[in-house]
């Protein structure tokens, strides 16, 4: 049966509208529009044919009301917001997070925690109810942000294990992590592979990154119980990799070989290490962790380092993150099952964390 579409004088189309032209019920159209249920293939053709023709727009309020979605995804990073946009690394793992939310047609909301007394303002934001779920990175050791996430209710997915508070595991939280261990035992081993025998780290910061751990777990992993003096703590910046390469220096100036717990270090180190007249890889072996492009490639030598793949897992946090709050909407969280639901996220099986694997790109410096 034809149905002749009507537009609406003077006023906004409406849901009663499009069932009215459609020849469909209200509810039928709401299932389309919302991409909900079963409906048959020449159904839904007809209904988005005169929603086009009518230039129907949901009402966004009246939809959340239904859906109970706000179609916004908080992502929290407990780093200055400066250091935030000029470290890679975070550029291009947000980047992937921002990708599959635009695909799901949910938008990110920016939050971070500088100083302590920001904490209640993030959680009255996050317990509001303007966000579906939140994404959390960088956050320090016996962080409150997790209790309060949990205290709400929020779904949420972190970015790299989390280090816990005290009678939590990581098995608590829902985390994608690249495999930082196995990544750094990958490089120590090809420094000593090429016969290096006074190999220096300089590591991240244990307080905050569970990676910085886990890569000087690995490194130790391959030498042992290193001497204290060959194991340099910075804070993942360019600046830290300056300081922590001068001071390794100063106190083994025998050093023939370094394993930076991050490129963008790893670009400090060799500066300094051309500052003090040391050669590339002749004197001084390098290999760094992330393989960021803008850093790995363009270095003087070009950096080896441990890939792993940043975009991927923020893609990986986001569809993760939206299996959580289809569980939460349907009632099913803590059940252990975790299905594709209505938005697609191509994540199926038990909810757990991801670990993704890492491999060496050997270039120039190693």
């Amino acid at each position: 049966m034809t149905h002749q579409t009507r537009r609406p004088h003077g006023r906004r189309p409406t849901l009663e509208d499009v069932a009215r032209d459609s020849g469909v019920s209200k509810s039928t159209v709401s299932r389309v529009i919302n991409g909900e249920g079963k409906v048959r293939a020449e159904v839904v053709e007809r209904v988005r044919e005169v929603v086009a023709e009518l230039g129907y727009v949901p009402n966004s309020a009246a939809r959340q009301l239904v859906t109970r979605r706000n179609n916004a995804i908080a992502v929290v990073a407990s780093q200055p917001q400066n250091r935030l946009f000029i470290d890679p690394f975070f550029d291009i793992h947000l980047r992937g997070i921002r990708k599959e939310l635009v695909a799901h047609g949910a938008q990110p909301v920016l939050l971070f925690l500088e100083e302590p007394d920001e904490y209640p303002r993030v959680g009255d934001f996050l317990g509001g109810g303007h966000v579906d779920g939140a994404l959390l990175f960088s956050l320090r050791a016996d962080d409150p942000l997790p209790g309060m996430i949990e205290r709400l209710g929020l779904p949420a997915v972190f970015g790299g294990r989390p280090l816990v508070r005290r009678g939590e595991t990581a098995r608590d939280h829902v985390y994608v992590d690249a495999d930082n261990r196995g990544g750094a035992r990958a490089a120590v081993r090809h420094l000593v592979g090429l016969g290096r025998e006074h190999i220096a780290t300089i590591a991240g910061p244990y307080d905050q990154e569970a990676s910085a751990v886990d890569r000087l777990d690995g490194y130790r992993d391959v030498l042992g119980d290193a001497p204290p003096h060959l194991v340099e703590r910075a804070d993942y910046t360019r600046q830290g990799g300056v300081d922590a390469m001068g001071a390794l220096l100063d106190r083994c100036p025998g050093l023939d070989a370094v394993f930076v717990a991050s490129d963008l270090m790893a670009s400090g180190a060799l500066q300094v290490l051309r500052e003090r007249g040391r050669r590339v890889p002749d004197d001084v072996a390098v290999v760094g962790f992330d393989d960021l492009a803008p850093i790995a490639e363009h270095t003087d030598p070009r950096l080896t380092t441990v890939h792993q793949d940043i975009e991927g897992m923020g893609r990986l946090m986001a569809r993760l993150l939206f299996s959580r709050t289809e569980e939460a909407e349907t009632g099913a969280m803590g059940s252990g099952a975790m299905g594709t639901g209505a938005m697609g996220t191509g994540v199926s099986g038990p909810l757990s964390s991801v670990v993704t694997p890492t491999r060496l790109v050997v270039r120039e410096s190693a």
